[in-house]
Protein backbone atom coordinates (compact mmCIF):
# COMPACT_ATOMS: atom_id res chain seq x y z
CA UNK A 1 0.00 0.00 0.00
CA UNK A 2 1.30 3.43 -0.96
CA UNK A 3 1.36 6.01 1.82
CA UNK A 4 0.56 9.57 0.69
CA UNK A 5 3.40 12.09 0.95
CA UNK A 6 1.22 15.13 0.24
CA UNK A 7 -2.35 16.31 -0.16
CA UNK A 8 -3.25 17.52 -3.65
CA UNK A 9 -5.73 20.39 -3.33
CA UNK A 10 -6.93 19.95 -6.90
CA UNK A 11 -9.34 17.76 -8.84
CA UNK A 12 -7.22 18.11 -11.99
CA UNK A 13 -6.41 14.76 -13.60
CA UNK A 14 -3.45 16.45 -15.33
CA UNK A 15 -1.87 17.47 -12.02
CA UNK A 16 -2.44 13.97 -10.65
CA UNK A 17 -0.80 12.48 -13.76
CA UNK A 18 2.22 14.79 -13.41
CA UNK A 19 2.70 13.91 -9.73
CA UNK A 20 2.49 10.22 -10.68
CA UNK A 21 5.14 10.87 -13.31
CA UNK A 22 7.68 11.94 -10.67
CA UNK A 23 6.73 9.22 -8.21
CA UNK A 24 4.90 11.31 -5.63
CA UNK A 25 2.21 9.53 -3.60
CA UNK A 26 -0.71 11.82 -2.86
CA UNK A 27 -4.26 12.03 -1.62
CA UNK A 28 -6.69 14.33 -3.42
CA UNK A 29 -8.55 16.77 -1.19
CA UNK A 30 -11.42 18.87 -2.49
CA UNK A 31 -11.23 22.63 -1.92
CA UNK A 32 -13.47 25.46 -2.99
CA UNK A 33 -11.50 28.64 -3.61
CA UNK A 34 -13.14 31.54 -5.52
CA UNK A 35 -11.08 32.42 -8.59
CA UNK A 36 -11.86 36.12 -8.68
CA UNK A 37 -9.36 38.79 -9.70
CA UNK A 38 -8.96 41.51 -7.07
CA UNK A 39 -8.90 45.18 -8.10
CA UNK A 40 -5.38 46.20 -9.14
CA UNK A 41 -4.06 42.63 -8.99
CA UNK A 42 -1.59 41.71 -11.74
CA UNK A 43 -1.81 38.31 -13.48
CA UNK A 44 1.36 37.22 -11.64
CA UNK A 45 -0.04 38.23 -8.25
CA UNK A 46 -3.40 36.62 -9.06
CA UNK A 47 -2.06 33.19 -10.04
CA UNK A 48 0.30 33.06 -7.05
CA UNK A 49 -2.45 34.09 -4.63
CA UNK A 50 -4.79 31.41 -5.97
CA UNK A 51 -2.17 28.67 -5.69
CA UNK A 52 -1.40 29.68 -2.11
CA UNK A 53 -5.11 30.01 -1.22
CA UNK A 54 -5.75 26.49 -2.57
CA UNK A 55 -2.81 25.02 -0.65
CA UNK A 56 -3.94 26.77 2.55
CA UNK A 57 -7.52 25.54 2.05
CA UNK A 58 -6.23 22.00 1.50
CA UNK A 59 -4.15 22.18 4.67
CA UNK A 60 -7.06 23.53 6.74
CA UNK A 61 -9.49 20.91 5.38
CA UNK A 62 -7.17 18.03 6.25
CA UNK A 63 -6.01 16.30 9.40
CA UNK A 64 -2.90 18.49 9.05
CA UNK A 65 -0.37 15.70 9.05
CA UNK A 66 0.70 16.09 5.42
CA UNK A 67 1.76 19.15 3.43
CA UNK A 68 -0.87 20.42 0.98
CA UNK A 69 -0.06 21.37 -2.60
CA UNK A 70 -2.12 23.96 -4.47
CA UNK A 71 -1.63 25.12 -8.03
CA UNK A 72 -3.24 27.43 -10.54
CA UNK A 73 -2.67 28.05 -14.25
CA UNK A 74 -3.65 31.09 -16.29
CA UNK A 75 -3.21 32.12 -19.91
CA UNK A 76 -2.26 35.77 -20.45
CA UNK A 77 -2.59 37.62 -23.77
CA UNK A 78 -1.83 41.34 -23.92
CA UNK A 79 -1.84 41.43 -20.08
CA UNK A 80 -5.41 40.06 -20.06
CA UNK A 81 -6.16 36.79 -18.31
CA UNK A 82 -7.99 34.30 -20.49
CA UNK A 83 -9.72 31.99 -18.04
CA UNK A 84 -11.66 28.81 -18.67
CA UNK A 85 -14.22 29.29 -21.44
CA UNK A 86 -17.81 29.53 -20.22
CA UNK A 87 -19.22 28.26 -23.51
CA UNK A 88 -18.16 26.92 -26.90
CA UNK A 89 -18.57 30.43 -28.31
CA UNK A 90 -16.22 31.74 -25.63
CA UNK A 91 -13.68 29.02 -26.48
CA UNK A 92 -13.92 30.00 -30.16
CA UNK A 93 -13.24 33.65 -29.33
CA UNK A 94 -10.21 32.70 -27.19
CA UNK A 95 -8.70 30.44 -29.86
CA UNK A 96 -9.27 33.11 -32.51
CA UNK A 97 -7.45 35.65 -30.32
CA UNK A 98 -4.56 33.24 -29.70
CA UNK A 99 -4.25 32.33 -33.40
CA UNK A 100 -0.96 33.46 -34.91
CA UNK A 101 0.17 35.04 -31.65
CA UNK A 102 2.41 34.39 -28.66
CA UNK A 103 0.90 34.29 -25.19
CA UNK A 104 2.18 33.56 -21.71
CA UNK A 105 1.12 30.66 -19.53
CA UNK A 106 1.68 31.21 -15.82
CA UNK A 107 1.45 28.36 -13.36
CA UNK A 108 2.02 28.90 -9.68
CA UNK A 109 2.51 26.04 -7.26
CA UNK A 110 2.42 26.35 -3.47
CA UNK A 111 3.00 23.98 -0.57
CA UNK A 112 1.68 24.63 2.94
CA UNK A 113 2.35 22.77 6.19
CA UNK A 114 2.06 24.01 9.79
CA UNK A 115 4.09 27.22 9.98
CA UNK A 116 5.75 26.70 6.60
CA UNK A 117 4.58 28.07 3.24
CA UNK A 118 6.44 28.31 -0.04
CA UNK A 119 5.50 29.18 -3.60
CA UNK A 120 7.08 29.01 -7.05
CA UNK A 121 6.03 30.51 -10.37
CA UNK A 122 6.61 29.16 -13.86
CA UNK A 123 6.11 31.44 -16.86
CA UNK A 124 6.21 30.00 -20.37
CA UNK A 125 5.68 31.53 -23.79
CA UNK A 126 3.52 29.65 -26.27
CA UNK A 127 3.33 30.65 -29.94
CA UNK A 128 0.35 29.47 -31.96
CA UNK A 129 0.37 29.22 -35.72
CA UNK A 130 -2.59 30.70 -37.59
CA UNK A 131 -5.64 28.55 -36.83
CA UNK A 132 -8.34 28.42 -39.49
CA UNK A 133 -11.96 28.81 -38.43
CA UNK A 134 -12.79 25.23 -39.45
CA UNK A 135 -9.89 23.95 -37.31
CA UNK A 136 -11.04 25.98 -34.31
CA UNK A 137 -14.57 24.65 -34.62
CA UNK A 138 -13.37 21.05 -35.07
CA UNK A 139 -11.12 21.37 -32.01
CA UNK A 140 -13.92 22.74 -29.85
CA UNK A 141 -16.09 19.78 -30.87
CA UNK A 142 -13.50 17.45 -29.27
CA UNK A 143 -14.49 18.86 -25.88
CA UNK A 144 -10.86 19.49 -24.93
CA UNK A 145 -11.30 23.25 -24.68
CA UNK A 146 -13.80 23.12 -21.83
CA UNK A 147 -12.36 23.61 -18.35
CA UNK A 148 -8.94 24.64 -19.71
CA UNK A 149 -7.35 28.05 -19.24
CA UNK A 150 -7.25 29.76 -22.63
CA UNK A 151 -9.54 27.11 -24.10
CA UNK A 152 -6.87 24.57 -25.05
CA UNK A 153 -4.91 21.60 -23.71
CA UNK A 154 -1.21 21.48 -24.63
CA UNK A 155 -1.16 17.70 -24.09
CA UNK A 156 -4.13 17.15 -26.40
CA UNK A 157 -5.02 17.81 -30.00
CA UNK A 158 -4.22 21.52 -29.64
CA UNK A 159 -0.55 20.51 -29.78
CA UNK A 160 -0.82 20.84 -33.57
CA UNK A 161 -1.48 24.58 -33.14
CA UNK A 162 1.71 25.18 -31.15
CA UNK A 163 4.54 26.43 -33.31
CA UNK A 164 6.90 27.06 -30.39
CA UNK A 165 6.93 26.66 -26.63
CA UNK A 166 9.59 28.33 -24.50
CA UNK A 167 9.57 27.34 -20.86
CA UNK A 168 7.97 24.45 -19.04
CA UNK A 169 5.78 21.97 -20.92
CA UNK A 170 4.54 20.54 -17.61
CA UNK A 171 3.90 24.09 -16.41
CA UNK A 172 1.69 24.75 -19.43
CA UNK A 173 -0.03 21.44 -18.71
CA UNK A 174 -0.81 22.60 -15.16
CA UNK A 175 2.03 21.70 -12.78
CA UNK A 176 5.63 22.79 -13.42
CA UNK A 177 7.62 19.75 -12.33
CA UNK A 178 10.98 21.49 -11.86
CA UNK A 179 9.49 24.14 -9.56
CA UNK A 180 7.36 21.54 -7.79
CA UNK A 181 10.39 19.34 -7.10
CA UNK A 182 12.27 22.38 -5.76
CA UNK A 183 9.39 23.07 -3.37
CA UNK A 184 9.33 19.44 -2.27
CA UNK A 185 13.03 19.69 -1.32
CA UNK A 186 12.18 22.55 1.05
CA UNK A 187 9.59 20.32 2.73
CA UNK A 188 11.89 17.26 2.82
CA UNK A 189 9.64 15.34 0.39
CA UNK A 190 11.58 12.83 -1.68
CA UNK A 191 11.04 12.99 -5.44
CA UNK A 192 11.49 9.87 -7.60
Amino acid sequence: MNVPQILLASQSPRRAELLDQIGIQFEVISVDVPELLKAGESPTEFVQRLALDKARAGWLASDRHLPALGSDTIVVLDDEILGKPVSTDDAEVMLKRLSGRTHRVMTAVAVVKAEQEAIRLSISEVSFREIAEAERKAYILTGESSDKAGGYAVQGQAAVFIEKLQGSYSGVMGLPLFETAELFKEFAIDVI
